[in-house]
């Protein structure tokens, strides 16, 4: 498993949730990803996903 770091802000710019995911892969980052977004209600707020090495996976403004 790798750790992948999400991130969800305010339009002010002001940080709203940080946490560490852990997935297979970035296939899988990308779409189990987007389901716990939605569950967790940031589905319309700006976030990220970004893998260990800092590539963006998951990018929503």
């Amino acid at each position: 498993m790798k750790a992948y770091k999400f991130t969800a802000f305010e339009p002010t710019g002001e940080l709203i949730l940080e946490e560490t995911w852990e997935y297979e892969n970035d296939e899988e980052a990308k779409q189990k990803g987007e389901a716990v977004i939605g569950e967790k209600g940031f589905a319309n707020k700006t976030h990220r996903l970004v893998n260990s090495s800092g590539k963006l996976v998951l990018f929503h403004v």
